[in-house]
This record gives C-alpha cells, sequence and structure tokens, in this order.
C-alpha cells in the first residue's frame, strides 16, 4: 500500500492579511455609522442635518478608504 501524506491545511491569508481585513471591516462599518441618522420624525418637516458635511464627505470617504484597505488585505503577500 502506499503511504498517505497527510498535508496540514493552510490558512489562504496571515495573520496580517486577517487584522488588515478587520480594520477595512471596522472603518467601513464607522463610515456607515457617520451616514446613519439625520432623518425627521415628521416626515412633513425637512431637516437641514440631512446635508451635514458629515454625512455628505467624511462617512463616504471613510468607506472609500475601508474598501481601499480591504482590497489591499487581499492582496498582500501573506508569506512576508
Amino acid at each position: 500500500m502506499k503511504a498517505k501524506k497527510e498535508k496540514k491545511q493552510a490558512f489562504l491569508f496571515g495573520k496580517r492579511n486577517y487584522i488588515m481585513m478587520l480594520v477595512g471591516l471596522f472603518v467601513i462599518a464607522l463610515g456607515f455609522v457617520f451616514m446613519a441618522g439625520g432623518g425627521s420624525d415628521d416626515p412633513a418637516v425637512f431637516n437641514e442635518e440631512i446635508y451635514n458635511w458629515q454625512r455628505i464627505r467624511l462617512a463616504p470617504t471613510l468607506v472609500l478608504i475601508g474598501l481601499g484597505i480591504e482590497i489591499y488585505a487581499i492582496l498582500a503577500n501573506p508569506k512576508r
């Protein structure tokens, strides 16, 4: 009989990659938290808070930065 070689299954990414992915997810979640809110309880009343700088500029920028971190974490070489 042939001896079966047992291969230890390795993770696809390294520890550094997973940490960077978690950081990216945190930044994306933070962006969505900043986007939330600003509505009015009464639909007949307009609330100017919907055009706050953090909802228009900061939140989408954080989401895009988080996506960039995620892409880098996936493409980074885990063997370094």
